[in-house]
């Protein structure tokens, strides 16, 4: 048995924004940044609010791969404001830290590392969650992962509570509009790789398998597309539609060992979430293939790969995602990304315990050894073609 969860409403399409002024509560705090308040969407999101008879505050102090600590001030400036509404404002970031504030503020007796599916919250006593994504990548807008980087371990960890799934997410395509080319190109990798792993993970369920299919779909034919053309309107659109049906997909499945692996590099390189989780991508296909093979040989002919066995089909999606970092000018080795051998080597150790703690491993079809793990880090660093 598996309980599907999503937002009890998602509004989608162009003048999406606008389903704010029917929303009815009295104060509404937004979770954002800077840059999205420089982009004048913070202003936009509150007049539509205000519209709607709330009073509204900001609070923009969330930072790229955000810390316990920013989640502490949100929650603590949540407490002297007292919102009935909280509204995530921006990218995966900016929408994991208000979950994370929300549940602090509704349960001050928690810490961060506390949420957990294995604890009831008993959220919605005080506040309701609006989630409204600027950038076409994590799915956090529908999910209910929540991704805190804990600076002072130098590790993200990797929380998730049905509880923090938004009451409202709103997918307007105007939005992402303003996405510089490699921004689009980090995000977009991102939710390919959310699709790809919810497709292949042992918890997968037809629900899931079908919204990752559709999303993996219209990746491979609008990112490389919208990366070229950022005024591409249609492209902008499917990308941002198949960012939300990624994030449904993983969300009621799992991810698997290209997060693990990513997640570990990323906390202790300090390199975007979807740079590091895609260019662990091609490694992991051929890793998982052993026992997942029909699963990527369908995906390859989702994406009208010609082949006569599953090893062909298998092959070509390798080359295909490949095929489309290079035209993202992604990395398609860890030494692509500048980082020394030396330096990697050393924190060796580190990378491997972190993933191994991932959540990322619990349901991939090919459970990693550590060992293992080591293995798929130093073929992955060097560019080579995983053989075990």
């Amino acid at each position: 048995m598996w309980e599907f969860t999503t937002p009890r409403t998602i509004v989608m399409g162009e003048g999406a924004l606008e389903y704010l002024k029917e929303v009815e509560g009295k104060r509404a705090l937004i979770v954002t940044d800077k840059v999205i308040r420089g982009l004048g969407f913070v202003e936009k999101v509150a007049k539509h609010l205000k519209e709607a008879g709330m009073d509204v505050k900001v609070f923009d102090d969330v930072e790229p791969e955000h810390s316990i600590e920013i989640v502490e001030r949100g929650a603590e400036l949540a407490r002297e404001y007292g919102p009935d509404w909280f509204v995530a404002l921006g990218g995966g970031s900016c929408i994991d830290a208000a979950k994370a504030i929300w549940v602090l503020y509704e349960r001050p007796d928690i810490r961060v590392g506390e949420i957990s599916p294995l604890i009831k919250l008993g959220l919605r006593k005080k506040a309701k969650l609006i989630s409204i994504p600027t950038t076409s990548g994590t799915g956090s807008e529908v999910s209910w992962a929540v991704v805190i980087t804990n600076t002072e371990e130098m590790r993200k960890m990797e929380l998730a509570s049905k509880e923090v799934v938004a009451d409202i997410s709103i997918i307007d395509p105007e939005l992402p509009l303003s996405m510089p080319p490699k921004l689009t190109a980090d995000t977009g990798i991102d939710a390919l790789a959310n699709a790809m792993e919810a497709y292949v993970s042992q918890w997968r369920n037809e629900f899931s398998d079908a919204l990752a299919i559709g999303a993996i779909k219209i990746i491979f034919e609008y990112l490389s597309r919208v990366y070229k053309n950022p005024e591409d309107k249609e492209a902008r659109e499917k990308m941002h539609y198949a960012a939300t049906m990624a994030g449904l997909a993983f969300s009621n499945s799992q991810i698997g060992v290209a997060h693990a692996l990513g997640h570990s590099l990323g906390a202790i390189f300090k390199i975007p979430h979807g740079r590091t989780v895609a260019v662990f991508l091609p490694y992991t296909i051929r890793y998982n293939a052993k026992e997942a093979m029909d699963r990527y040989a369908t995906i390859a002919g989702a994406i009208n790969i010609k082949s006569e066995t599953d090893q062909q089909a298998v092959d070509g999606l390798i080359e295909a995602v490949r095929k489309l970092l290079r035209e993202l000018d992604e990395p398609t080795s860890v030494q692509e990304m500048g980082i020394s051998w030396e330096d990697y080597q050393s924190k060796l150790n580190d990378l491997v315990e972190r993933a191994i703690a991932s959540t990322g491993t619990i349901a991939n079809p090919r459970v990693p050894t550590a060992e293992e793990y080591r293995k798929l880090f130093i073929y992955a660093f060097k560019g080579e073609e995983v053989d075990f």
